[in-house]
């Protein structure tokens, strides 16, 4: 696998262009405050399936062959990625199979559901459902989409950082999630092509920390993962967005779940924004770097707002 370079990006930007409008970078007052310096929000929450990586998906989906659009696909998701899958499988008109694990978040089940894809549940943790999509795919000919280990998501995810350096020339940090990593990967791609010189820091889950111990020690660590945080809830580190990030990626951090429940409450607060446990940990991640991100401009890429009502009640009672 090549990793994706920033021509595949502008590239993806042109692809994705005709299906999906570009999401504003907004600042906030109360945000500003809160972290003590100038804060700038991605607001891929306002995609049509309300998370990003339905700029990989897209730009995915468009490129396969007639022959692998015939055969159909199939991936494991906790559900943003399967979403993405879903939504470009509808528009270009190929069957989509998304392997779940129990017990995920029944509001993106509908939703991969009312967008057409077949959802196919067993497993406990994502790690499981991987293994599964990867089963089927062989067994039964479906074009098998890794959820990180595809050149065509990294280079589309990492369209939300030229916008955001279109919006915001002048960002010294950028802070993005990571589950895979290949938002991560993909904004590291774009924004070092564009400004060398910008911090990028990845945040991921204290209580699944596979990707933070697989780049912090060079080599893949397989990690318990008990995080409440789909988005963020991997045990195996994926191996492309991990190269990616190994050569370009500034610093990473951990922040636990009592964290994301703080950072949910604050963006309803501060932004009157919806955000889900994964989108909102870059808000934790700053308000955790503070003291090292005054006087820079941050760049926090809300990557979701998928949360359920379930972890929506935890936040409010826990915190608010």
């Amino acid at each position: 696998m090549n990793a994706p370079t920033l021509t595949d990006v502008l590239q993806a930007r042109r692809r994705i262009a005709p299906y999906l409008a570009r999401t504003p970078l907004h600042r906030y007052a109360g945000l500003d405050a809160l972290i003590g310096t100038a804060v700038y929000v991605k607001h891929e929450n306002h995609h049509p399936v309300c998370a990003f990586k339905v700029r990989g998906g897209i730009n995915l989906i468009a490129q396969l062959s007639p022959e692998e659009r015939a055969r159909g696909v199939v991936t494991a998701s906790t559900g943003n990625h399967g979403q993405s899958i879903a939504f470009a499988s509808r528009l270009f008109g190929v069957t989509a199979r998304v392997c779940v694990p129990e017990g995920s978040n029944p509001g993106k089940l509908a939703a991969m559901r009312g967008l057409g894809a077949e959802l196919i549940v067993a497993g406990q943790k994502f790690d499981d459902a991987r293994r599964n999509a990867d089963r089927i795919g062989r067994e039964q000919g479906f074009r098998y989409i890794h959820s990180g280990n595809e050149p065509h998501l990294i280079a589309g995810v990492g369209t939300e950082a030229l916008e955001m350096l279109e919006d915001e020339p002048a960002l010294d940090v950028i802070i993005v999630p990571v589950g895979g990593g290949s938002g991560a990967a993909g904004t590291c791609i774009a924004a070092k092509a564009i400004n060398p010189r910008i911090e990028v820091i990845a945040v991921q889950a204290s209580a699944a920390r596979a990707a933070y111990e697989s780049w912090k020690q060079r080599r893949p660590i397989v990690m318990p993962n008990e995080t409440f945080a789909e988005g963020l809830a991997t045990g195996e580190p994926f191996e492309l967005p991990q190269a990616i990030l190994r050569e370009m990626l500034d610093d990473f951090v951990l922040v636990d779940d009592a964290a994301l429940l703080q950072a949910m409450v604050w963006y309803a607060e501060h932004a009157h924004t919806l955000a889900e446990a994964a989108g909102a940990s870059p808000l934790a991640a700053a308000w955790q770097l503070r003291e090292r991100l005054a006087g820079k401009k941050v760049g926090l890429v809300l990557s979701g707002g998928n949360t359920s009502l379930a972890h929506l009640r935890r936040a409010l009672t826990e915190v608010a």
